[in-house]
C-alpha cells in the first residue's frame, strides 16, 4: 500500500489542475504534500480485509469494509471526501449510491496483494466497490486495478502483457500516450476518465519515481491518479526504502500501524505460471 499512499501524498498539491503539467516539478515532497481521503480509504479497506481473513464470504467482507470505511472516515472527517460519500459516511443505514467515481479504484490496492487467484482478486475487488460504487463503471475501475496489481506483482509477464489483459477484459482505451492525453486533460473524478490515464502513466514510467512524475504531469484529479499509478508501480518496481520511510513519517501513527500490519501478513504465494490461469494464458498470450 505504500505506493498508493505515497502517490496520494505526492499528488495532493497538484489536484484540481494546479500543476504545470511537467514531470520536472522539483522535489517529490513540498509543504503542501499531505495524505487525503485516498490514503484514509486505502487503509480502511486494507484493515477490513485483514480483519476478516482471505476466505471471508461476500456479506462478511462487505460488512467489514463498510464499518471500517465509516470508522476511518469519522476519524479523519476533513480529508477531502466527495459530497455524496460524506452523506454515506454519516448515514448508518445508507446503502450504495450508484457511483462511478474513481474512489472505488483508488482504495482497492490491498486487494491485489492478498488473494491467491485472479478470480478471487476480482471478486473481492468487486465487493469493496459495491458497498458504495455499485455502478458498472465503478466496479470495473476497482476490478481492473486490483487485477493489474495481482498480475504485476509476481506474474512474470511484461507491462504489455498486462495491458493486453486489461484492454481485453475491461475495454479501456489504452492506445493514447501521455503526450496525447496531457494537453486536453482536466480535473474529472470518474473511473472512466481516471483509470485509463493512471494505467497509461504507469505503462510509460521507467521506475517508481518516474511513474509518479509521469502521472503528475497529466494534471486532473492528481492525488487520485497518483494513488492509482503508485499502487501499480509498487507492484511492478517496488518502493525505495527512503520513500517508504518518508511515507511513514507523513501519516498518523494509526495508519502506520496498518501499514506495518499489512507488511506482516503472509501474502498468498502462487506459482508464477498460476498468476495467469490456463484459460487466460491461452486467450491472451497464445500459450
Amino acid at each position: 500500500m505504500y505506493g498508493a499512499i505515497l502517490g496520494d501524498i505526492i499528488g495532493s498539491p497538484f489536484e484540481f489542475d494546479r500543476g504545470r503539467k511537467v514531470k520536472d516539478f522539483g522535489p517529490l515532497f513540498r509543504p503542501g504534500s499531505k495524505f487525503t481521503d485516498d490514503s484514509v480509504m486505502t487503509v480502511a479497506v486494507a484493515e477490513a480485509l485483514m480483519s476478516v481473513g482471505v476466505d471471508a464470504d461476500e456479506s462478511t467482507v462487505k460488512k467489514a469494509v463498510v464499518e471500517s470505511m465509516r470508522k476511518w472516515g469519522k476519524r479523519f472527517p476533513n480529508a477531502g471526501y466527495g459530497a455524496r460519500f460524506i452523506r454515506w459516511l454519516g448515514a448508518e443505514n445508507r446503502g450504495p449510491y450508484g457511483s462511478f467515481g474513481n474512489g472505488s479504484a483508488m482504495r482497492v490496492s490491498s486487494v491485489g496483494w492478498l488473494y491467491d487467484s485472479l478470480e478471487r482478486t476480482r471478486e473481492v475487488a468487486r465487493w469493496t466497490a459495491e458497498v458504495t460504487h455499485n455502478h458498472p463503471e465503478g466496479i470495473k475501475g476497482a476490478e481492473s486495478i486490483a487485477a493489474a496489481i495481482f498480475l504485476l506483482r509476481k506474474g512474470g509477464k511484461s507491462k504489455e502483457d498486462v495491458k493486453k489483459y486489461i484492454v481485453s477484459e475491461f475495454g479501456y482505451d489504452l492506445s493514447r500516450t501521455c503526450d496525447e492525453i496531457r494537453p486536453g486533460y482536466h480535473h474529472v473524478e470518474s473511473c472512466q476518465e481516471t483509470v485509463p490515464e493512471a494505467i497509461t502513466a504507469f505503462m510509460e514510467g521507467k521506475d517508481f519515481e518516474d511513474c509518479i512524475r509521469t502521472v503528475v504531469s497529466l494534471g486532473g484529479d492528481c492525488d487520485t491518479l497518483t494513488c492509482i499509478t503508485g499502487a501499480l508501480a509498487e507492484a511492478f518496481y517496488g518502493v525505495p526504502q527512503d520513500l517508504m520511510k518518508e511515507c511513514r513519517e507523513r501519516v498518523p501513527e494509526e495508519m502506520v500501524e496498518i501499514l506495518e500490519g499489512f507488511d506482516k501478513v503472509e501474502l498468498s504465494y502462487v506459482e508464477p505460471e498460476d498468476y495467469f490461469p490456463k484459460e487466460v494464458r491461452e486467450k491472451y498470450f497464445g500459450e
